[in-house]
């Protein structure tokens, strides 16, 4: 990948959009992750006005400090940047007890609760975003959005533009290497940050980035589990399970159309 040409054509991208749409800039939510860190940085390197917003939820210490380090290292380069936190947590404990005591014993219960902090920082950064008119800019990369639909609906799938949903993870680790990303946020390892305990990207699909990126390819090509053996049949079944699971977050919502002689 020719990196920094890479990093430039995103970059031009962002600004004929926002002139396009007659935005003022962009919101990036920043969570102390590789993608919200390359994505916001790639913004602020338009020069248009820039937000990034951490929005801690129970959020892990590790997680909170990497997400303020790079808020300072944005506004330490940019003068176009603007920073700060947005405490979630009192808002997302509210909606807790007023769910309480509703099926409390189903097993989907805890992913219900993941999926809302993602749709409680989706709420957020539409409601700055419309006040200062800024564009919400996704963090997705390829992967994760057309591979094995890794984000919450209408939470961080919810936005209006993404500048790296056509790169890989381990690309979008290169452009970071070349950005000059904090360190700490480039060897972290990648997690959703939506659970009481940590749980790494890893740890809940059961395959790593670069595992998935093959599949993806091998998918493209036609492949399928039956022409695999060993741990390459296992993650290709990994991946076209998760695949196949949430067609429903990659593609437009179903509309039913009505005949036109019941319309008359």
């Amino acid at each position: 990948m020719q990196t920094q040409k890479v990093i430039d054509h995103i970059v031009n991208w962002l600004k004929d959009y926002a002139a396009k749409a007659n935005s003022k800039g962009f919101v990036v939510g920043v969570s102390g992750g590789i993608d919200s860190a390359v994505v916001s940085t790639l913004a602020a390197k338009t020069g248009l006005q820039t937000l990034v917003l951490e929005m801690p939820i129970r959020q892990k210490a590790d997680q909170v400090d990497r997400a303020q380090d790079h808020i300072d290292f944005l506004k330490a380069n940019f003068p176009n940047v603007e920073g700060f936190r947005v405490d979630l947590t009192p808002t997302f404990e509210s909606f807790e007890k007023t769910t309480e005591g509703y099926k409390d014993d189903s097993p989907s219960k805890n992913l219900a609760e993941a999926n809302t902090r993602s749709r409680l920082r989706m709420v957020t950064l539409y409601y700055y975003g419309q006040i200062n008119g800024l564009l919400v800019t996704g963090t997705g990369n390829k992967v994760e959005d057309f591979g094995v639909g890794f984000f919450t609906k209408y939470g961080d799938g919810g936005v209006d533009i993404s500048p790296i949903a056509d790169l890989y993870k381990t690309q979008v680790y290169d452009i970071a290497k070349e950005l000059g990303i904090l360190e700490s946020i480039q060897v972290a390892k990648p997690t959703d940050g939506l659970w009481e305990v940590e749980r790494t990207d890893e740890d809940q699909i059961g395959a790593t980035y670069p595992e998935l990126e093959w599949a993806m390819e091998q998918q493209k090509a036609g492949k399928t589990e039956a022409d695999f053996d060993g741990r390459e049949k296992e993650v290709m079944t990994i991946y076209l399970r998760f695949n196949r699971a949430t067609q429903h977050k990659m593609n437009p919502i179903p509309v039913c159309e009505i005949p036109a002689e019941l319309k008359g």
